[in-house]
């Protein structure tokens, strides 16, 4: 996570209330989606990522960070945009809750999200050495998996073509008890959907994509690039 995701990660722990979390969850969003203006068509937009194409080498090369942003990502702002058009446009956090029921929202709206939050947790490898796992985050990972080590081998299990067939994503959320847990959803699906694959609502404080080919590029990139 760059800094203001870590910042948010921290905020969840800290604070029980599921208001608070709410609003939390809509100033990260608004930081990774860029600024959404209610009732105006074509609002959702397609975020800038936070640092060069190439800056995730030798994970992920720039030609696959082109692709996946520039063509995959902006397809779900696109379909977002076009299923919304004349509508009121809600901030992206509160368009999740409803998802499952709403259609096109589930898929486009999802994406837009996922992968404006996926871009966010990932810095260039050297910016995320500097950083650090508050203590406070490590003894809720120590307490829920039993060690930084188990969580990655549970999350990179979670994350194999057996556990999240096809396309999904793999998350790391905290609970309504203020407990961490390791979730798989389908497709575009999100924790914050109420009757997603997760179970009840959650709070992703981490994601990966598992996007066909590149699902192993990816682990390996976030575990090394997520500061």
């Amino acid at each position: 996570m760059n800094d203001h995701f870590l910042t948010i990660a921290c905020i969840y722990i800290l604070d029980s209330s599921i208001d608070s979390r709410r609003s939390i969850l809509q100033k990260g969003a608004a930081l990774a989606t860029g600024a959404i203006l209610p009732g105006v068509a074509g609002a959702y937009t397609l975020p800038d990522l936070p640092y060069p194409y190439e800056s995730l080498e030798p994970h992920i090369d720039a030609a696959t960070m082109k692709l996946h942003h520039d063509k995959h990502h902006a397809t779900y702002v696109a379909g977002i945009n076009k299923y919304m058009e004349g509508k009121d446009e809600p901030d992206i956090v509160d368009l999740m809750a409803d998802a499952l029921e709403a259609g096109p929202t589930r898929n486009s709206g999802g994406g837009h999200y996922n992968h404006a939050f996926f871009w966010s947790e990932m810095a260039p490898a050297a910016e995320a050495k500097k950083t650090k796992v508050s203590d406070q985050l490590q003894g809720m990972i120590d307490k829920s998996f039993g060690s930084m080590d188990a969580m990655k081998e549970q999350f990179a299990a979670l994350a194999a073509p057996a556990a999240t067939f096809g396309s999904g994503w793999v998350w790391v959320c905290v609970t309504d008890k203020d407990e961490l847990k390791l979730v798989n959803t389908p497709n575009q699906d999100s924790p914050l959907m109420k009757g997603s694959a997760a179970g009840e609502i959650m709070y992703p404080i981490l994601g990966l994509d598992v996007w066909g080919k590149f699902q192993k590029l990816y682990l390996v990139c976030l575990f090394s690039c997520c500061s």
